[in-house]
């Protein structure tokens, strides 16, 4: 008696066939991953950066559709440059930008002050020249943060950064509808940016996190950016924050 032969799984269909993909902060971490996955989803991608030879690096290995070197915190270039994308797009994704800590003693208020406009008016921006580019159903993405929802000595920026973004998505996915707007609030994220800000601390840091975090392991771009295509290629979401820290909010301490 012969055996079936073994019926091979169907091939999945990729999630974002065709569409076009904006990431503003593109050229590392958790811009350049989610840039990658949205590639391998049949997405093509358009990339900008700060860095013009990290920029390069990035656009070459994606086969970029373009790309754009600009401050994103700079109003005048980040309207220069969404005014003049070529539309129609699908998606935008901000990851541009970089917390601040602080004790009160210890603030630099200037860098206090540009901390806590930058990420909110960044949105706004965003918002209102990328709004009329997007195709209905597309989706404004922002990055946040779950670190700063915990008081703590030296986040009181940061912690008043992190309550703002979820309000302005509600109002703005209301505001611009059928374009989306949605957050994603990750927890530490293994990427150079989070090496920049520790350090030398930032083996002790993996460590602690390996050894409490209930998923036992430390949370990388490509965590980020699965939910970011998920979110992209799921139409029924907006105007919500969506965290991913692996369990980190539920630790004391953490």
């Amino acid at each position: 008696m012969s055996t079936p032969a073994a019926t091979p799984p169907a091939a999945r269909e990729p999630e974002l066939p065709g569409q076009t993909v904006v990431v503003i902060g593109g050229s590392a971490g958790i811009g350049l991953e989610t840039a990658r996955r949205a590639q391998a989803e049949g997405a093509g991608v358009i990339l900008t950066g700060r860095h013009q030879e990290r920029l390069d690096h990035a656009a070459r290995e994606l086969g970029a559709l373009a790309t754009a070197t600009f401050d994103a915190n700079d109003p005048v270039a980040l309207a220069k440059f969404l005014e003049q994308l070529p539309g129609p797009i699908d998606h935008v994704m901000v990851t541009a930008g970089r917390p601040y800590y602080a004790r009160l003693a210890d603030m630099d208020f200037g860098q206090a002050r540009r901390a806590l406009e930058s990420s909110a008016m960044l949105m706004l921006g965003v918002a209102r020249y990328a709004s009329g580019k997007v195709r209905p159903g597309g989706t404004l993405l922002f990055m946040s943060g779950t670190g700063g929802r915990r008081p703590g000595p030296g986040l009181a920026v940061i912690s008043a950064v992190t309550a703002s973004l979820p309000a302005l998505a509600a109002n703005l996915a209301l505001e611009i509808a059928p374009v989306r707007v949605n957050v994603i609030a990750a927890g530490f994220v293994d990427t150079p940016l989070s090496a920049s800000l520790l350090g030398a601390g930032l083996d002790e840091r993996r460590q602690e996190l390996r050894a409490t975090l209930p998923i036992g392991r430390v949370i990388g771009p490509a965590d980020v950016a699965a939910l970011a295509v998920h979110i992209m290629a799921n139409t029924a979401l907006t105007g919500a924050t969506y965290d991913v820290d692996g369990g980190q909010q539920l630790v004391p301490g953490h």
